[in-house]
């Protein structure tokens, strides 16, 4: 079998649907199974090409047994809709060409959040003639409105109808969520075409490590309780809550000791530092992105992991894949997500959930948890144990199971 993929993240970046698409291709390549990958140069989040790297019409590479092809696509930071829009339509047209390109696939599988690479793996399908599958990792344009980029409007409207047509015309639907399911379910997709595959995490790389004391005297961490957010400053995640957080701890006795690290990039990141020094944060410390096998270090730091989105009725159906790295490092959760997500959080025992957008009740938690070591104690053996449930070379071989059937299924 012959499986073409079409996604616009790929490593080097470091978000989750680059880790998801590789972390899945290289155990499908193990398994005997031949991988093309069409991506395009890597830039994700500042919207500029890292190092190594060209953005050109085509350049080629092996990573981990598999092809990779890059395409040129328009470049810009993650931020601004309109601008944002003319990268997901470059790189959609460009892959389209591109997999014209790629001898003998038997299925096509493109994953969202954005679904203009949806929009490439259904074209690719009709005229490869083999089945196209859509992993849908995000419910798309719902996730514009529900972070206030786009109010409803007639381009609104439009995306919506090519939403349900993609939906529609897919051979199989990937789901990273039961409510997602559920939700397409709701919207008249037949829900025997949908699978659910979580977001699970690659224990071989997400496993507990000694605290890194260098790196924590760098950053002037020493001795203190650190809880950290790792991941896209974007609109969705809300991280001005934790700087509100921030806020009342300096004023809190018993604060002083506890210190928020945010390390990543995004939309928001530079409104974020501004709003920090704005208000006088000496406990805040902000760390940019780095290699992705530098992030376990920044890891070790870390006595509790914040999760956080904005909170909106849309996010209750995501689980964001935080969720299963930190169970895999053994490192306690504080989980201001609502819904799915915080089901799995109170099910494993694992950590604590607040409400999103409370930053007095993240400041009380982080007091309370600084001074409870052994609570902390039993969250991180919880998570040990959880994180076997969520393997991500299990989840691997499920996707491979289901995309053979798919592609057997088209040849009878």
């Amino acid at each position: 079998m012959h499986i073409l993929f079409l996604s616009d993240n790929f490593p080097p970046e470091v978000n989750a649907p680059a880790s998801r698409t590789h972390e899945h291709c290289r155990q499908w390549v193990a398994a005997g199974t031949q991988v093309t990958v069409i991506t395009c140069a890597p830039n994700f989040p500042k919207g500029r090409v890292f190092d190594g790297y060209r953005n050109r019409l085509w350049q080629q590479e092996t990573v981990d047994g598999f092809r990779v092809i890059r395409v040129w696509s328009y470049i810009t930071a993650n931020e601004g809709f309109a601008k944002r829009v003319l990268d997901y339509t470059s790189y959609m047209l460009t892959a389209f060409v591109a997999s014209l390109f790629v001898r003998r696939i038997d299925v096509v599988v493109a994953t969202s959040p954005q679904f203009f690479t949806a929009v490439a793996g259904w074209a690719v399908g009709l005229v490869r003639r083999v089945p196209f599958v859509f992993e849908l990792r995000d419910i798309w344009p719902e996730s514009i409105k529900a972070v206030g980029a786009m109010k409803e409007s007639l381009a609104i409207r439009l995306l919506e109808r090519v939403e349900l047509f993609l939906y529609r015309r897919a051979a199989r639907i990937v789901s990273v969520t039961e409510s997602f399911r559920a939700s397409l379910g709701r919207r008249g997709i037949d829900t025997a075409k949908i699978d659910v595959v979580t977001n699970g995490v690659d224990i071989s790389r997400f496993s507990p490590r000694p605290r890194d004391e260098a790196l924590a005297g760098s950053l002037g961490l020493e001795g203190c309780f650190v809880a950290g957010y790792v991941g896209t400053h974007g609109m969705a995640h809300g991280l001005e809550t934790l700087l509100q957080a921030a806020q009342r701890l300096a004023a809190t006795p018993g604060g002083d000791r506890i210190r928020l690290l945010l390390l990543g990039d995004g939309a928001r990141k530079a409104a974020l530092k501004t709003m920090a020094a704005e208000m006088g944060l000496r406990n805040v410390v902000f760390v940019d992105s780095v290699p992705k096998d530098e992030v376990a270090r920044y890891w070790s730091l870390l006595d509790v992991s914040v999760i956080h989105l904005r909170r909106t009725e849309l996010f209750t159906t995501v689980i964001p894949s935080k969720l299963f790295e930190c169970m895999g490092m053994g490192l306690p959760v504080l989980h201001g997500v609502a819904g799915e997500s915080a089901d799995i959080v109170r099910r494993e025992d694992v950590g604590v959930v607040f409400e999103p957008e409370d930053a007095e009740a993240l400041a009380r938690l982080l007091l309370d948890l600084a001074a409870d070591p052994a609570r902390l104690a039993r969250w991180r053996a919880n998570g040990l144990v959880a994180a076997r449930r969520y393997d991500r070379d299990a989840l691997a071989a499920r996707l491979h199971d289901i995309l053979r059937a798919t592609a057997n299924a088209a040849r009878a």
